[in-house]
């Protein structure tokens, strides 16, 4: 995609193709709610659309990621350089990528979890999602940020978006040790490979939380400059 295609779309600036990679991963990784939900019923022509779906739009993500670090522009500004927004971009999409193996995983396998767990697995899930929504508002507040010089009232508002972003990250780590209690507890009724398989998927929606307050680590690293 031409440069002059990008920059008519975004202008000069890199802080909004930035925030529009993060609003196509949130959309990303928002579609693991309805995917997780065809899996607990059993619809596997469903789980499969969607997680066709997740795939198109990690794509969609990888191609925006690419098209950001090829018409990247140097020495830009002085409040946030380059290496800054490509750290940012770079975990982003790490979050679109771990969405997409997830589903693939769960597809793959065609796997089942114990009926008892899936309601805070479900919990589990949609907290993920409110990490990367949450990162995705600080990131939102990046070019209103720049504008004041990392300054006054934008400041504030940054650092308690990213104070929120912690505390959900923070209960995603608590549903995480309950998800998996709760599967602990019912592995001698499991086949020892399902079991496995479980715990990969949990401990991967779990790095989607952690990958989130990455993002929010990053932008924290500014404010501090």
């Amino acid at each position: 995609m031409p440069k002059s295609y990008i920059f008519s779309l975004f202008g000069a600036s890199p802080i909004r193709p930035l925030q529009h990679h993060m609003a196509k991963v949130q959309v990303t990784i928002a579609e693991l709610i309805p995917f997780f939900q065809a899996v607990f019923a059993g619809d596997w022509a469903e789980a499969e659309r969607i997680q066709q779906r997740i795939s198109d739009l990690e794509n969609e993500a990888d191609t925006l990621k690419k098209n950001l670090r090829l018409h990247l522009p140097s020495g830009w500004m002085m409040a946030m350089s380059r290496r800054d927004v490509l750290e940012v971009l770079s975990v982003q999409d790490q979050i679109a990528n771990q969405a997409k193996d997830i589903a693939g995983l769960v597809l793959g396998r065609k796997m089942e979890f114990p009926e008892d767990v899936r309601p805070r697995l479900m919990d589990f899930i949609k907290r993920s999602v409110d990490a990367s929504a949450q990162a995705q508002r600080a990131t939102d507040e990046l070019e209103e940020l720049v504008e004041t010089g990392f300054r006054g009232g934008e400041v504030k508002l940054m650092e308690s978006l990213l104070k929120e972003l912690d505390a959900i990250e923070s209960d995603t780590d608590k549903l995480q040790v309950e998800v998996r209690a709760q599967v602990f507890a019912r592995e001698k009724e499991l086949h020892p490979v399902d079991v496995m398989f479980i715990y990969r998927v949990i401990e991967g929606i779990g790095g989607l939380g952690d990958l989130a307050q990455r993002v929010g680590s990053r932008l924290q690293l500014m404010l501090a400059r």
